[in-house]
């Protein structure tokens, strides 16, 4: 088995989408396992307030993504609506069939990040599903199930107990790189 970078994400994480811009700029999205987390549950294991509810932190955090989208070509706008409960999504990516999840995780990304849409409101949770081929009922009943909440709620633990406080963070051979300005560092990593 080749050996990946584990990336921490949740979709409400501008940086993670940043990050993930790059690794597919890179051609590098086949050396990574994502991992979903939810933020906002480490945030709380951890006892850390978000950039998010900090108000120097939020404008100094909007500038800083905008000088990365614009550095690296990315197409990128601050939503209006940030921050989101990104808990269905998040479940969501778990619950969807292996061979739509990059496309799901594209799609969401995408929305929330490029397109300032409001990915927690049902009318755009279906327009998702839809762009996807994913059955609404089958997903709503399927983000519901106990196995995919405890496996959430597990991976997020699981992150907190390695160290894991925010996202994206990169691990490889035990090697934890927190933030997207440590992709080069984390790819460095995978190559010794």
């Amino acid at each position: 088995m080749t050996k990946k970078i584990d990336f921490y994400f949740d979709f409400i994480s501008p940086y993670s989408y940043l990050a993930h811009k790059r690794i597919i700029s890179l051609n590098n999205r086949d050396k990574f396992n994502y991992k979903a987390i939810l933020l906002g549950g480490l945030h709380n294991l951890g006892g850390i307030t978000a950039p998010a509810f900090n108000q120097k932190k939020m404008k100094n955090m909007k500038n800083d993504c905008m000088l990365i989208a614009e550095k690296n070509k990315i197409d990128f706008m601050w939503n209006d609506k940030f921050p989101i409960n990104s808990l269905n999504l998040m479940r969501g990516y778990l619950f969807v069939d292996d061979n739509k999840k990059n496309q799901f995780f594209d799609i969401c990304f995408d929305a929330y990040w490029k397109n300032n849409f409001d990915i927690s409101k049902d009318e755009n949770i279906k327009r998702i599903l839809l762009e996807c081929k994913i059955e609404l009922e089958e997903f709503e009943s399927g983000i519901k199930d106990q196995k995919i909440k405890d496996e959430l709620k597990n991976l997020t633990n699981q992150a907190f107990q390695n160290d894991v406080f925010g996202a994206p963070t990169f691990v490889v051979n035990n090697k934890l790189f927190w933030g997207q300005d440590r992709l080069d560092y984390a790819l460095e990593e995978l190559k010794n």
